[in-house]
């Protein structure tokens, strides 16, 4: 548990999640090695090294860790073999490669749910589009891959038989469609010494197409006896994978005010961006704290936050121009974060908006203005 800033670490992901995390490192004097197949990560120029390979080779990540002391990952498509073979050479590895492995597979995630007794939607284990067919009398549900799938892909609505014809013809599960009141996230960590910590729940907006966080509101408005049993729901989860490191963990609130869980991230998560400046501590400082086995920090709300997804206008690929931006700076409480990309494609995640006020009403005009003034284009 004590404070050494000479440790070196490497990060599996150069994107945006780690570009956040490295501006936490800084303020600690942490090195931070990065590893991504783009050349131009946004991680690039504000790593202490950057490395252009692929995550998914044995023999690139091998040689990525093997002067590393720590290795932790921003992105879970990554070769866990060769993270095992590390965690052998003496390397810490958090999160562990096991509970990586697992959760790359949202059927064994699911699997996992349903073994340790975690509420989470009824489901069917289907191996082709055959097979989701014939439980046509499970319908409505949601086919999902079991593999493959990310922000969004790999997600299939099937509400009759007549939508049947979009159903995967790979290995994965259907789901029971949960008729849910509101989808909520709890961010929770947990360092070597077992301490956990977990950030007050948030509500989450889907966009109604594309599947991705559009944005979400801190702190959620559910009642206090709802909030208890998230926070003990995230800490059960994370207990049960017996994982070091930062989770993120999606879930339904029902009708009926139950609360199943949904997916997890083993990471730090778009459900956790408004941390930044609406909590004490932020999420990607306390993914650190984590894995460092540091004590963890406080992670009490500061005012209530709410975060926007700024993506990339539908029919634009290009240059990035960012239409709007003068005006959503000069309000109060907002706060901009680019993620370094300087091309802009549909739906693209280009950065985010972080929106606190006191006050709840305003908060959600101003992340109303935001999202209608706002417009990534080329």
């Amino acid at each position: 548990m004590a404070f050494d800033s000479n440790v070196k670490i490497g990060v599996l992901g150069g994107g945006q999640l780690g570009r956040m995390m490295i501006q936490s490192a800084i303020d600690f004097n942490l090195d931070v090695h990065v590893l991504d197949p783009d050349p131009n990560a946004p991680c690039k120029n504000i790593s202490t090294s950057f490395t252009n390979g692929s995550l998914t080779d044995f023999d690139t990540v091998m040689a990525f860790g093997a002067d590393k002391e720590l290795l932790t990952i921003e992105i879970e498509n990554v070769n866990t073999e060769a993270l095992k073979e590390l965690q052998k050479q003496g390397k810490k590895v958090f999160p562990q490669p096991e509970v990586i492995e697992l959760i790359q597979n949202k059927l064994h995630q699911k699997q996992f749910y349903a073994k340790h007794g975690i509420p989470t939607a009824p489901f069917h284990e289907v191996a082709n589009a055959e097979e989701v067919k014939a439980k046509k009398d499970f319908l409505p549900f949601v086919n999902k891959l079991a593999t493959g799938g990310y922000d969004g892909r790999g997600v299939q609505a099937i509400r009759n038989e007549e939508a049947m014809d979009k159903a995967f013809d790979a290995p994965g599960f259907v789901e029971e469609m949960v008729d849910f009141e509101k989808e909520l996230a709890v961010i929770v960590a947990r360092n070597e010494a077992g301490e956990m910590k977990t950030f007050p729940t948030v509500e989450m907006v889907f966009h109604p197409e594309h599947n991705l966080v559009e944005y979400l509101f801190s702190p959620a408005e559910i009642n206090s006896g709802i909030e208890e049993q998230a926070q003990k729901l995230a800490k059960e989860v994370i207990e049960k994978l017996d994982m070091v490191g930062l989770l993120a963990i999606e879930m339904f609130l029902t009708k009926e005010g139950k609360l199943l869980v949904n997916e997890v991230a083993p990471r730090t998560h778009n459900s956790g961006h408004q941390t930044i400046e609406g909590n004490v501590t932020s999420q990607f400082e306390q993914h650190l704290r984590a894995i460092l086995n540091w004590p963890l920090g406080d992670t009490t709300t500061l005012w209530p936050s709410a975060m926007v997804n700024v993506l990339g206008e539908d029919g634009f690929t290009g240059d990035a121009k960012y239409e709007g931006m003068s005006e959503v700076i000069a309000k109060s409480g907002v706060h901009v974060h680019l993620y370094g990309k300087k091309l802009t494609k549909p739906f693209r995640k280009m950065g985010h908006i972080t929106v606190s006020d006191q006050d709840m009403n305003e908060l959600r005009e101003k992340v109303n203005f935001v999202k209608s003034t706002l417009k990534v284009k080329a």
